[in-house]
C-alpha cells in the first residue's frame, strides 16, 4: 500500500516549504518503502510514499495527466481498473502505464467527482485540478484506507494517511479534545470523524471533500451508504450458490499482483473461506500464514492446519510468546492516538510473519459485520424479544432495579453472570446495545474522570456517536440496525484501523474480499433470518461453504486473538501498571480521578475484580500522552 500527504494554501499561492513537506512524507516511509515523490507548485504541495504492487517499473506518484492540469497522490487498489481503462480509451484518453493510478487521473477528467462511484476497491486519494483550482479528496466506501485532515490557523489545509504526518507540521495545535477522550474510553478507539485532537479529522468512509481555492467554507459530502432493505428474493439454495459465486469473484479480482501473494489463515470461518476460494483459482499452492498461542482458549492453530492440509497450502505458523508484551510501548507510535484493542499485539505479529513470504495478503475481515457473526448480535436479538414483551413503563424500572441489585460475579459460570444482561434489558434497544459493547461502562467512566473533564464534557456521552448515525440509518430491522452501527463505528474505527496500521508497519498490503462494496450491498439485501438463524450467525454463509469446509471449522464456537491481560497486570506488568496509571503524567493530564485510578489498580492486582480492560485502555492512553 502507500502513504499520501499534502499541504494546500486555501486562500492564495504562498510558498510551500519543501523540507517540511518532505519530513511529513517521510514519517510514512513504512507505508511505501519502494519509492517517494513530491509535487510542489505555488500554494500546493503533494507527497507520496509507494509500496509497488502492480506495474512495478512505472506508476510513480504524484502522477500527472498528460495535459498537466491534474495531479494525483493515491493510496489503495482499484480492482476494476482494466474495465475503466477500456471505457476511458473509448472516450479518447491514452495511457502510458498499466497501473490503476493513471486510471483515476483520467476518471477525474472524464467524470469529475462522480469518478468515485465507478471505483471498486479500497482507496484514499487527493486530486489537484489546476484548471478548476480545486483540491478533491475521497475515501473508499467502507473505510479500508485512512485519510486525516486539518485546517490550520495560517489558512493551510493539510492531509495525510496517518496522523503522525500531520503532527510533523509545526503549526498543528495538538490540543486534546475532551469529547474524543470520552468517546475513546467509551468505545476503545476514537470514532470517525473525530481524532484525539481538536480540529483534526478523519474523512469518513464513503465521503469525499472538494475545496476550491479561495473558499474556506467546505464540508465533506457523503457519496455512498449501505442500504439494508432485506428484499432479496430466491430460494435458500439459489442464494447459497449466488453468495459463493460473489465471494469467489471478490477474491479473484484481489489476487492480481506483480508481487508475492498470501492469505491470513486463522482457522475461523472467514479466513478459511478466503483460502478455499483462492485455492480454486490457481494450480500453484496458496501461501498461508497463522500464529498460535500457548493458551488453548485462544489457540486456533490446529484448525488452521486442518484447512491448510485440505487445500495443500504452503503454510507457515509461528507461536506467539505468552509473555509477548514487548510491543506495548510501540503501539502509541503505530496508532498515533489512543487505541485500546489488545488484539493489535497478535495482529502485528501475524503481519510480521506474513511479510516473510508475501507483499500482499488477503484477509477475512468484515465477515462478522456483513453476515452477523458476532455473538453479541444473538444476545441483542434475545434481549429484543424480552423488550417486545413488556412496555417500557414496566420493563425499564423492573430490569433496571434487578440489574442494580444483582451482584457482579465475573468469576462465576457464564449462566450466572446476568448483571450486564439485566442492565441492558432495562435500557432502550440502542442504549442496551451500546451498554453491551462499551469498552468502559458509563459508571466506570464517571468514576474515572476528573471533575474538570466532566465540566468540559457538559453532559456529553459517547453513545451520542450511535445517535448521530441513527439519524441516517436506512432500516428499522433490529439486526440490520446494529449491523449498520457496527459498519459505521467498530468496523472502521477498530478492525480496519488495527489491520491497516499493523500491516503498514511491515509494508504489507492487506486486501479484504468480504468488504467488496458490491458484495456488501448484495448481502445487505438478504433477509435477517438468513444471516442470524435462531442462534446460528452467518447462517447462509456457513451453509454455502459446507461443500468446501468441514463442519468442525464452520460450526465450532468462535475464538479470536486473545491476550492474557489480567495475568500480565498481576504479574510481569504489575509495576509498570502502577508506574503508568499512578504516575505524574496521567495525574497531571487533568483528565482523571486519582482515587479511582488507585482503586482500580488495587482491586485488580489483589484479584477481587478483573479490571484488565479498563487498565489496558488507561495504559494505552498513558502511552499516547508519553508520545504526544
Amino acid at each position: 500500500m502507500c502513504g499520501i500527504v499534502g499541504i494546500f494554501d486555501l486562500t492564495g499561492k504562498s510558498e510551500i516549504n519543501r523540507d517540511l513537506l518532505s519530513r511529513m512524507n517521510e514519517t510514512q516511509f513504512h507505508r511505501g518503502p519502494d519509492e517517494g515523490g513530491l509535487h510542489i507548485e505555488a500554494g500546493l504541495g503533494l507527497g507520496h510514499r509507494r509500496l509497488s504492487i502492480i506495474d512495478l517499473s512505472s506508476g510513480q506518484q504524484p502522477m500527472h495527466s498528460q495535459d498537466g492540469n491534474v495531479v494525483l497522490t493515491y493510496n489503495g487498489e482499484v480492482y476494476n481498473f482494466p474495465e475503466l481503462r477500456q471505457e476511458l480509451e473509448l472516450l479518447g484518453y491514452t495511457f502510458k502505464t498499466h497501473c490503476d493510478t493513471e486510471v483515476i487521473v483520467y476518471a477525474w477528467q472524464a467524470w469529475g467527482e462522480d469518478c468515485v462511484l465507478r471505483l471498486r476497491g479500497m482507496f484514499a486519494f487527493a486530486i489537484w485540478d489546476r484548471e478548476k483550482q480545486t483540491l478533491f479528496l475521497a475515501r473508499d466506501r467502507l473505510g479500508i484506507k485512512p485519510l486525516f485532515y486539518a485546517q490550520l490557523n495560517n489558512d493551510q489545509f493539510i492531509f495525510s494517511s496517518e496522523l503522525k504526518a500531520l503532527k510533523e507540521h509545526p503549526d498543528l495545535t495538538k490540543e486534546i479534545d475532551p469529547i474524543a477522550v470520552e468517546e475513546y474510553f467509551g468505545f476503545g478507539y476514537v470514532p470517525d470523524p473525530k481524532t484525539i485532537y481538536k480540529g483534526v479529522y478523519k474523512l469518513e468512509p464513503g465521503f469525499c471533500l472538494s475545496i476550491k481555492r479561495g473558499n474556506k467554507d467546505y464540508q465533506p459530502r457523503q457519496y455512498w451508504d449501505i442500504k439494508f432493505d432485506t428484499s432479496l428474493q430466491g430460494t435458500e439454495q439459489e442464494l447459497r450458490e449466488e453468495l459463493i459465486e460473489r465471494v469467489r469473484e471478490a477474491v479473484k479480482i484481489r489476487t492480481v499482483a506483480d508481487v508475492p501473494l498470501a492469505a491470513f489463515l486463522s482457522g475461523g470461518v472467514d479466513s478459511s473461506a478466503i483460502v478455499a476460494m483462492m485455492a480454486g483459482l490457481t494450480e500453484e499452492p496458496v501461501n498461508t500464514c497463522s500464529i498460535s498461542f500457548g493458551d488453548p482458549k485462544f489457540n486456533e492453530s490446529q484448525f488452521a492446519a486442518q484447512v491448510a492440509e485440505q487445500y495443500q497450502t504452503s503454510h507457515r505458523v509461528e507461536q506467539v510468546d505468552p509473555e509477548d508484551f514487548s510491543l506495548i510501548d510501540q503501539l502509541a507510535g503505530i496508532y498515533d492516538e489512543p487505541y485500546a484493542d489488545s488484539s493489535a499485539l497478535p495482529t502485528y505479529r501475524v503481519c510480521e510473519l506474513a511479510k516473510k513470504q508475501a507483499t500482499v495478503v488477503l484477509s477475512g475481515d468484515g465477515g462478522d459485520e456483513n453476515l452477523a457473526g458476532y455473538r453479541r448480535y444473538r444476545w441483542h436479538q434475545d434481549e429484543e424479544k424480552i423488550r417486545s414483551l413488556l412496555p417500557d413503563s414496566i420493563r425499564q424500572p423492573l430490569f433496571g432495579l434487578a440489574g442494580a441489585v444483582y451482584p457482579r460475579v465475573p468469576w462465576a459460570p457464564k449462566m450466572f453472570r446476568a448483571k450486564s444482561t439485566l442492565q441492558a434489558i432495562g435500557r432502550s434497544s440502542i442504549e442496551g446495545y451500546y451498554h453491551s459493547i462499551s469498552f468502559n461502562s458509563d459508571a466506570m467512566r464517571a468514576a474515572l474522570f476528573s471533575d474538570k473533564l466532566k465540566n468540559e464534557l457538559q453532559g456529553y456521552q459517547a453513545i451520542e456517536v450511535f445517535h448521530r448515525h441513527l439519524k441516517n440509518a436506512p432500516t428499522d430491522d433490529s439486526l440490520s440496525l446494529i449491523q449498520y452501527l457496527d459498519f459505521k463505528t467498530y468496523l472502521v474505527g477498530d478492525i480496519l484501523t488495527k489491520v491497516d496500521r499493523a500491516s503498514m508497519a511491515h509494508s504489507l498490503e492487506v486486501r479484504v474480499p468480504l468488504l467488496d462494496h458490491e458484495l456488501v450491498e448484495w448481502i445487505a439485501k438478504l433477509p435477517s433470518a438468513l444471516k442470524l438463524n435462531q442462534s446460528e450467525g452467518k447462517y447462509l454463509f456457513k451453509k454455502s461453504l459446507e461443500p468446501y469446509l468441514p463442519n468442525d471449522i464452520l460450526y465450532r464456537p468462535k475464538m479470536g486473538f486473545g491476550v492474557p491481560l489480567a495475568s500480565w497486570f498481576r504479574g510481569p506488568l504489575k509495576q509498570q501498571v502502577k508506574d503508568s496509571l499512578l504516575g505524574e503524567r496521567m495525574l497531571g493530564s487533568g483528565f482523571f480521578n486519582a482515587d479511582t485510578l488507585a482503586k482500580v489498580v488495587k482491586q485488580h492486582q489483589q484479584g477481587s475484580i478483573d479490571h484488565s480492560t479498563t487498565i489496558w485502555s488507561l495504559l494505552m492512553f498513558d502511552s499516547f500522552l508519553r508520545n504526544n
